[in-house]
C-alpha cells in the first residue's frame, strides 16, 4: 500500500550556541498509508522531540540523517509543483489561536488566501460556497464569523476557524500540534470534535501532538509516546494508555492529577536516580531514560534497546521486553490498529 508520508530513521540535531549538539529527533521510522485515514497522538511532555518532529513531517526542518518522504519522494528532493502540493495536503494547525491571524485583516483573509493560493475555486461565488461549507463542517455561522476582526472573535471561534482554513485545502494529513492547550476547557470538546469529524466524514488523517493524555485518549485510536527524541511506546491507544509498557509510559500516566485527593501525584522528576549512573545520561549510548528509570537494567547503561513487540498492537524501547519479538522494520505504525 501506498505511503502518504514517512520518515526513515530520521534524526534532527541542532547546534548549540555555546558548542554541543541536542538531539531532538533521534532515529524515527514512521508511516501513514494512504486508504488508511487514522488519528495518531504524538505525546511526550515538553522537550520530548514531539514538535520536531512534526516540523520534519511538514518539511520545515531537514533532517540531520535519515529521510522524510511524501508520496515517495524525498522532501529534500522535490520540485516547486511537488512542494506546493506537499505544502496543500499537509495542513498545520497551531497552538496559538491569537498569533495566527493579522489584526490589520479581517479573518476572511485567512480563507481567501488559502483559496487564491492554491487556485481551489473558479469563481468567487464557488470560492464563497467552498468558505461556508467549511465553516459549517466546523460548527461556525458565516454570519457570525465573516466581516470581523481577529479581536471579535473568541479564542475557540479563531481556533475552530484554522480548521476550517486548513479543511478548505482538501488535505490528506492534517497536523495539529496542541490546537487546545490556549482556549477554554469549555472548547476543547468542540474543537476536538470537529478534528474527529474531518477524520471520519472526509477520510483525513489527524497528527495531534500533544503533552495531554486525556485528550489523545478522547480522540485519537493510536499513540506515540516520545522521551529525549526517541519513540519509547507505540500502538492502539487503548492499550498504551490503559496498559502501558514502558517505564516513562507508566510514570507519564500516572502523574495525571486525579479527583481522589488519596491517591498521590507523581511528579516525572521524583524518579530516583543512581548518581553513579547519571554519567550515562550524557553518553550517546544505552537507554536515553535510564537515569530516570525504576527499573533500569545493567545492559540499559552500555546498549541501546530496540523495538520489541510485547503483544500484537504494541512496540516498546526497553530491554524488559527484550523476550518478545522484535520489530525488525523499525517502523512504529506497523502495531497500529487500524480497524479501531
Amino acid at each position: 500500500m501506498t505511503k502518504i508520508l514517512e520518515t526513515s530513521q530520521a534524526t534532527k540535531i541542532f547546534k548549540r550556541r555555546g558548542g554541543g549538539e541536542v538531539i531532538a529527533v533521534d532515529n524515527v521510522t514512521f508511516s501513514i498509508e494512504e486508504g488508511r485515514a487514522t488519528t495518531v497522538a504524538i505525546a511526550g511532555e515538553s522537550g520530548s522531540g514531539k514538535s520536531t518532529l512534526s516540523l520534519l513531517l511538514m518539511g520545515q526542518h531537514e533532517p540531520t540523517s535519515g529521510s522524510v518522504r511524501y508520496m515517495g519522494t524525498d522532501l529534500l528532493e522535490m520540485n516547486a509543483r511537488e512542494k506546493a502540493q506537499l505544502r496543500r495536503e499537509i495542513q498545520p494547525i497551531y497552538q496559538d489561536p491569537y498569533g495566527a491571524y493579522n489584526p490589520f485583516y479581517k479573518v476572511d483573509h485567512v480563507m481567501e488566501m488559502a483559496i487564491s493560493h492554491y487556485k481551489l475555486a473558479r469563481s468567487k461565488a464557488e470560492a464563497t460556497e467552498l468558505v461556508v461549507d467549511a465553516l459549517n463542517a466546523v460548527g461556525l455561522r458565516r454570519d457570525e464569523t465573516l466581516g470581523r476582526y481577529p479581536f471579535e472573535l473568541s479564542g475557540g471561534q479563531r481556533q475552530r476557524l484554522m480548521v476550517a482554513r486548513a479543511l478548505i485545502c482538501q488535505p490528506r494529513i492534517i497536523m495539529a500540534d496542541e490546537p487546545v492547550s490556549m482556549v477554554d476547557a469549555s472548547l476543547r470538546a468542540t474543537i476536538l470534535s470537529s478534528l474527529q469529524a474531518l477524520n471520519r466524514q472526509f477520510g483525513i488523517s489527524i497528527l495531534y501532538i500533544t503533552h495531554d493524555l486525556t485528550t489523545a485518549y478522547q480522540i485519537c485510536s493510536n499513540i506515540m509516546i516520545m522521551y529525549s527524541g526517541v519513540v519509547v511506546e507505540s500502538g492502539s491507544v487503548q492499550q498504551v494508555i490503559r496498559e502501558p509498557k514502558h517505564p516513562y509510559t507508566q510514570l507519564l500516566i500516572s502523574s495525571i492529577p486525579l479527583p481522589d485527593t488519596t491517591t498521590r501525584w507523581v511528579s516525572l522528576d521524583s524518579a530516583e536516580e543512581d548518581p553513579t549512573m547519571v554519567r550515562s545520561s550524557r553518553e550517546t549510548t544505552g537507554c536515553r531514560f535510564a537515569p530516570r528509570c525504576p527499573h533500569a537494567l545493567e545492559m540499559c547503561w552500555d546498549s541501546t534497546p530496540g523495538l520489541y513487540m510485547p503483544d500484537g498492537n504494541r512496540a516498546v524501547t526497553c530491554f524488559l521486553y527484550r523476550d518478545t519479538p522484535v520489530l525488525e522494520s523499525g517502523d512504529v505504525s506497523e502495531v497500529f490498529d487500524y480497524a479501531s
